[in-house]
């Protein structure tokens, strides 16, 4: 048979978890009353009014690196889908021929240096003698004609030279920008001459976005030439630059618009979607801030609370948020009423006016 202990422990067992949660229920409902949730005023204001269009995003800096010296492929460093840093070495080719020819031409002008030693020590001797009437005027022409001769050599040799150098460096094939790999094309061992096509790359630190505009919206759009990207997260992106061609499509009647992002990396790679909002006018619009919207599924909706205090959901039709954060209301609200700042404390105070009210 349980003893007295026992029954009383399990009875405290029972009641204190219960006495708990209404001590902290009433000290809740005391801490957070309605009256002291932030609030803002739903406010007629001029925004920029916006035509928004589907995007494609491409890259900027996109290129084929191209072979620009004959021979074969020794090694490759990096294979599609690596990233790769600028100036980095990508490819090597043998270099057996283009270092014969830099060593071949390091000869040579030497070979002309050498040359243009002797004839100036020649020709300083003869303009000595020249210069003392005891040689005829021609001899000391063709001295100098050797000298300048003597000279044009050694220039010669020395841009052969670097044409050779440079030939030489070509073995080694560099990033022309720091960008990720997207199709290699060819293999180790083949052989390749200028001009054959070796890596394709494109970088992700500079995009823009390709919209396809007809023909009937362009004239307001170029007048502003203003625009922001909306990625696919929802952030927006002020274009850096707008690019509107000269001519349509004579098939489709749109103008290709090119929008820069700003530069760096943004989440987004070529050939996602996005959308263009273009600036085409200014209107008014009631606006309140997006941190004040409360999602459930498809609807939207925002705490407003009126003179007395009372906290109501109320269902909203927005639009597009603007580049500052704030949402247009287009239906559900009038101006002039508060809106609670933050709907999750907003939601707690209306639940617990709610069972106050339910309790009396």
């Amino acid at each position: 048979m349980p003893s007295l202990y026992s029954l009383l422990l399990r009875a405290g067992f029972i009641l204190m978890p219960t006495f708990l949660i209404m001590t902290a229920a009433v000290a809740a409902e005391q801490t957070a009353p309605a009256s002291t949730l932030a609030t803002v005023v739903a406010q007629q204001a001029p925004v920029a009014r916006e035509t928004a269009f589907d995007a494609a995003v491409e890259a900027i800096d996109q290129s084929t690196v191209a072979a620009q010296t004959s021979g074969r492929v020794m090694e490759l460093f990096f294979d599609v889908g690596d990233y790769v840093e600028k100036g980095a070495v990508i490819l090597r080719l043998t270099a057996v021929e283009q270092r014969a020819r830099t060593e071949a031409a390091e000869a040579a002008l030497a070979e002309a240096r050498a040359r243009l030693a002797e004839i100036e020590l020649t020709y300083s001797r003869i303009k000595e003698v020249y210069d003392k009437k005891l040689i005829a005027k021609a001899d000391y022409d063709k001295a100098a004609a050797d000298l300048s001769a003597a000279r044009a050599r050694v220039e010669a040799a020395q841009a052969a030279r670097t044409q050779a150098q440079e030939d030489q460096g070509y073995t080694l094939v560099r990033a022309p920008y720091p960008g990720i790999v997207v199709a290699r094309l060819v293999q180790v061992g083949e052989t390749v001459s200028p001009g054959k096509p070796l890596m394709t790359g494109v970088s992700l630190e500079r995009l823009r976005a390709v919209v396809e505009i007809p023909q009937q919206h362009v004239g307001p759009l170029r007048k502003h030439r203003k625009a922001r990207v909306i990625l696919p997260d929802g952030r927006s992106l002020e274009a850096a630059a707008i690019r509107f061609p000269p001519t349509a499509d004579p098939v489709t009647h749109t103008f290709s618009v090119r929008v820069d992002l700003p530069p760096g990396e943004h989440g987004v790679f070529p050939g996602m979607l996005v959308k263009v909002a273009f600036v085409s006018g200014e209107e008014e619009r009631l606006l309140i801030p997006g941190t004040a919207l409360l999602r459930r599924g498809e609807l939207t909706g925002a705490y407003v609370i009126d003179d007395k205090g009372y906290i109501a959901l109320r269902y909203l039709r927005v639009g597009t948020p603007t580049a500052d954060g704030r949402v247009p209301v287009l239906a559900g609200l009038d101006a002039g009423e508060h809106i609670a700042t933050d709907p999750v404390a907003a939601a707690i105070a209306s639940k617990r006016s709610q069972q106050r009210e339910d309790a009396e």
